[in-house]
């Protein structure tokens, strides 16, 4: 007795197509399960037994061997319950055939036959619309998720015996259906907003236009003055995400499995904050069933690194990639595998060991040597891809008892949305949606300078020593501070702006 039913995996943040082919043979009882199966994958034929007990169907005494093709990829998760329990119940003549093979699949199965949430059911949903199935067969967990893809007809399950009656004809159960529209609708930004900061007008300046090309940037200053505050509030600036990017930041949060059933889809650009302790692997991605990193879980939002000097050399290192690239690629021996990671960085600094450096109130008692073995921590190469660096000073009494409120977000936001939308129309023909990715080519043809720029240019480039990587770095802020402006031209007073937003070229005296 042979039966085949349809599944899926995943590679990266997309699906391919597994097929779970059950065999019932004579002999003596044994459960075997091939075509590389991994962890949960192996234990799955425990679950399986005890879940279709449990749902008052009798389990096959036989020589019983399931393979998940393509046997030449390792398949690894949970999700491989259900159709290995829907293949044994039709090889044994419980399901109708034809009806196992028009669905696709997936499922955890707990012991008493119920059907548990599994990751990456978005990724899945969205291959199978290129599959030739009827329908996509989930967890009523992930039916909502699902859902979103709308390729095809998707039906949430409760248990393996809902399961059974659905695909023998015996019961209906209605598509999932979800309103897009009202999803965005829902989306907010937790209450946080620019008009409940006081002072650091120049800090809000330097993050409206970093968050207008969605450029990188990097605050230095003492403990106390805001840089976290402010780090907090920038997603609240960014232009609202596109529902093609609201629906690839979804997927890698599935293949995490962080989406619960009432969040469907991610509405809000990612905020993500990890600890200094963190780990290669936990920041770029990798492990020994290579998953998304923290640079991939910001892919469409912002990355904030905080204390960054404190995070280990050789973490901070692998920044390198994701920041030229916006993707990240982990290789292993039998595969390879690329994660996106287009995010903007905001990173946060002391000036010094004890944090006090240009404080006019406390001393400093770091020597130039000290601080600059403290700012050697952070690599040329990484600050070269950070565009801007600005001082974050510590906010005086008068600003703190200010009583009217600053810009709101909602304002700041509509300039940023506005010099975005230039920037999509000037770069819609090169595939690019913002400054901060300009290549070179791109920057010699957009940001030309007139006689008197270029002398600034010159004369700041020579003073300062600056690499080819910072050159592009001031002229990209420059071509953005001219497009918050509203000018088709780069001025001599927007280069002189972004010029000054690179305050970690110039040496410590």
């Amino acid at each position: 007795m042979l039966a085949k039913v349809l599944s899926g995996a995943l590679s990266g943040i997309d699906a391919y197509q597994v097929e779970v082919e059950v065999d019932i043979a004579r002999g003596l009882p044994q459960f075997a399960t091939v075509g590389l199966p991994e962890g949960a994958v192996k234990e799955s034929k425990d679950r399986v037994k005890s879940a279709i007990k449990n749902s008052g169907y009798e389990f096959p005494a036989r020589r019983i061997t399931i393979n998940l093709a393509p046997a030449g990829i390792k398949k690894d998760g949970a999700a491989f319950d259900l159709p290995m329990a829907v293949g044994l119940l039709t090889a044994t003549g419980l399901i109708k055939e034809d009806a196992a093979r028009r669905f696709v699949i997936m499922g955890e199965l707990s012991l008493d036959g119920r059907v548990k949430p599994i990751r990456g059911a978005l990724p899945v949903a969205i291959a199978a619309g290129d599959w030739p199935v009827d329908g996509l067969i989930l967890p009523r967990e992930n039916a909502r998720e699902g859902a979103i893809a709308n390729s095809v007809p998707v039906y949430g399950v409760h248990d393996l015996g809902e399961v059974t009656a659905f695909l023998n004809g015996e019961r209906m159960i209605e598509p999932c259906s979800v309103s897009i529209p009202e999803l965005f609708a829902g989306a907010d930004h937790n209450g946080e907003d620019f008009a409940e900061v006081r002072g650091q007008e120049q800090a809000k300046r330097a993050l409206e236009v970093a968050a207008a090309g969605s450029h990188n940037i990097l605050m230095v200053g003492p403990p106390g003055s805001g840089k976290t505050m402010l780090a907090r509030r920038v997603s609240t600036i960014l232009p609202d995400l596109s529902f093609a990017e609201a629906l690839e930041t979804t997927k890698i949060h599935s293949v995490m499995g962080l989406l619960n059933e009432q969040q469907a889809l991610i509405t809000q650009r990612p905020f993500r904050h990890p600890h200094h302790t963190i780990s290669d692997a936990g920041l770029i991605g990798g492990g020994s069933n290579p998953r998304p990193g923290e640079v991939s879980m910001a892919h469409n939002g912002l990355l904030f690194l905080d204390e960054l000097p404190e995070f280990k050399k050789n973490v901070l290192e692998m920044l390198r990639q994701p920041l030229e690239d916006g993707q990240v690629t982990i290789s292993r021996a039998a595969t390879s595998l690329t994660y996106p990671a287009t995010f903007m960085l905001v990173g946060a600094m002391n000036p010094c060991f004890c944090g006090l450096l240009g404080e006019s109130e406390d001393s400093c008692s770091c020597t130039p040597t000290m601080i600059e073995r403290y700012r050697r921590r952070l690599s040329g190469p990484l600050l070269d891809r950070i565009d801007l660096h600005i001082e974050v000073p510590r906010v005086q009494h008068k600003d703190l008892a200010d009583p009217v409120d600053g810009e709101s977000s909602a304002v700041i936001r509509a300039r940023v949305e506005a010099a975005r939308a230039i920037q999509r129309e000037r770069l819609a023909p090169f595939n690019l949606h913002c400054n901060a990715r300009m290549q070179a080519r791109h920057i010699r043809r957009f940001c030309a300078l007139d006689d008197q720029g270029q002398k600034l240019l010159e004369s700041v480039t020579d003073r300062l020593g600056l690499s080819a990587r910072s050159y592009a770095r001031i002229l990209k802020i420059s071509r953005t501070i001219a497009d918050l402006a509203g000018r088709e031209k780069i001025a001599t007073e927007h280069l002189a702006e972004a010029i000054q937003y690179r305050g970690l070229d110039r040496k410590v005296v």
